[in-house]
């Protein structure tokens, strides 16, 4: 049980937040591909596939980033307890853990058409490099949204075996929301990263942060609503784009208080249900 219970902290299970909004983009690539008039089952049969390999890969890539980052996270008073950093779990378990949820992510993968998964496996490098950035650049941010919404393309080319301009902007729209909401999460570690040397975009807005993430939140909701556009959406898809807004603009920037640490997690985590607001309105929009 004392091994069970370091796994699941070391791979972050209790704390969904990560897998989810790894997952959200899959589900809004594959709901915004999928004929609704067809057959319904291949429909929720590929959705509990990308739920199954977001949390896979999640948590692997916990794993690979605490192996790349145990150096650090011991100086990180908010990690310097996890398994790796403290010695709990050696560096050797954690890379046959690591292989054993890649090896489960890759049967799971297998159920997709040969164009998704060769888009998939191509995604590997960009997955596990993720942590080495924040060594290198200011914007380890995005480079984490490039990586996290890579599953928005798979959900299309997962139904439409191909990739179409439609997917590509949906994709470069979603890269700037997690631009936006992983910056609000940096800040609670800002001061910590800035005494150890390591760069993130809250460190580079620190003087502007509304004005950034503002940015960031606009382009992402203008891209939303040209989707919304292109794709023929119905008027009732409008109510739940105002309310993503509104969730947006109001409950998190405007109630963003980057000093308040337990606040800045709060607003992250509220990003969680900004994902299925948007998959509704998706729903919404095509039916």
């Amino acid at each position: 049980m004392s091994q069970l219970n370091l796994f699941i902290e070391l791979t972050r299970l209790k704390k969904p937040i990560g897998f989810m909004l790894l997952f959200w983009p899959c589900a809004w690539g594959l709901t915004l591909a999928y004929d609704f008039s067809s057959n319904l089952s291949t429909y929720f049969f590929y959705m509990i596939l990308f739920f199954l390999g977001a949390v896979l890969m999640r948590s692997a890539g916990c794993i690979v980033n605490d192996i790349l980052d145990k150096e650090f996270d011991a100086k990180v008073f908010r990690t310097k307890d996890r398994p790796i950093a403290s010695g709990k779990i050696s560096v050797k378990i954690a890379i046959i853990y690591s292989l054993i949820l890649c090896f489960l992510a890759f049967i799971i993968l297998l159920n997709f058409n040969y164009f998704t998964i060769i888009l998939a496996l191509g995604s590997m490098p960009f997955a596990f490099s993720y942590p080495l950035m924040k060594r290198i650049t200011y914007w380890p941010q995005l480079f984490l949204g490039v990586t996290f919404n890579y599953g928005l393309i798979l959900g299309w080319t997962a139904i439409n075996n191909q990739i179409d301009l439609v997917a590509l902007m949906f994709y470069f729209g979603a890269i700037f929301w997690t631009l936006g909401y992983d910056t609000i999460y940096g800040f609670q570690d800002i001061k910590d990263d800035e005494i150890i040397g390591l760069k993130s975009t809250s460190i580079k807005f620190k003087k502007k942060p509304y004005t950034f993430l503002f940015s960031c939140y606009s382009i992402f909701l203008i891209n939303l609503f040209l989707i919304g556009y292109l794709m023929n959406f119905n008027k009732i898809s409008l109510i739940v784009y105002v309310l993503i807004v509104i969730q947006m603009f109001y409950f998190q920037l405007k109630k963003l208080e980057i000093e308040n640490y337990s606040n800045c997690f709060k607003k992250f985590k509220s990003n969680n249900y900004l994902g299925l607001m948007v998959l509704v309105g998706i729903v919404i929009g095509k039916i």
